[in-house]
């Protein structure tokens, strides 16, 4: 199956204040889930982000949030961002293809993406690179297509020749 860009949602699962300076290799997680960011709101795919009992661990890291309507974030004390069924009332909801980033990849990652369909490896992280692993490789024995951010982009793209394809490929692919 491959990623389109009118039949897919990003979804930013939990980087917010008070985890993010715990996630391994968080500075490079988040460079890439914010260059994912970009190139969704550029081709026209809608953008959610969950928090995580946001009193507790605070709201989403002002790099992904800074822009992003109020009806785009979903505060969730489910693991699973659909566990409550409230992920599929947001707009974008709808669509049938998730592509999913954020943290903790062994947590609240997993459990969605095994409610799901596709996790970006390089935009999702946990404390621990042996969690982080082991949670890529069952969501693999599940069924969940584990994808990489450029995979993304050019499957959202589909062609090249086009403005499109241009500005993304100046701006994102290097």
């Amino acid at each position: 199956m491959r990623i389109k860009a009118t039949d897919s949602t990003l979804l930013i699962i939990d980087i917010q204040e008070r985890l993010f300076p715990v996630i391994l290799d968080n500075a490079a997680m988040a460079e890439h889930t914010a260059w994912l960011q970009q190139v969704a709101q550029r081709v026209g795919v809608p953008v959610l982000l969950t928090e995580q009992y946001s009193k507790g661990l605070g709201p989403t890291i002002a790099a992904l949030r800074d822009g992003v309507e109020d009806t785009a974030i979903l505060e969730k004390l489910h693991f699973s961002a659909a566990g409550d069924g409230e992920l599929f009332k947001r707009p974008g909801g709808e669509r049938r293809q998730f592509v999913v980033c954020g943290c903790e990849t062994h947590v609240c990652v997993l459990q969605t993406v095994l409610d799901l369909l596709f996790v970006v490896e390089e935009a999702v992280s946990s404390r621990r690179a042996s969690d982080k692993a082991l949670a890529l490789q069952r969501m693999r024995q599940a069924g969940v297509q584990i994808v990489s951010r450029e995979m993304v982009a050019f499957e959202w793209m589909e062609r090249a020749g086009t403005e499109l394809f241009k500005t993304i490929s100046r701006e994102f692919i290097r």
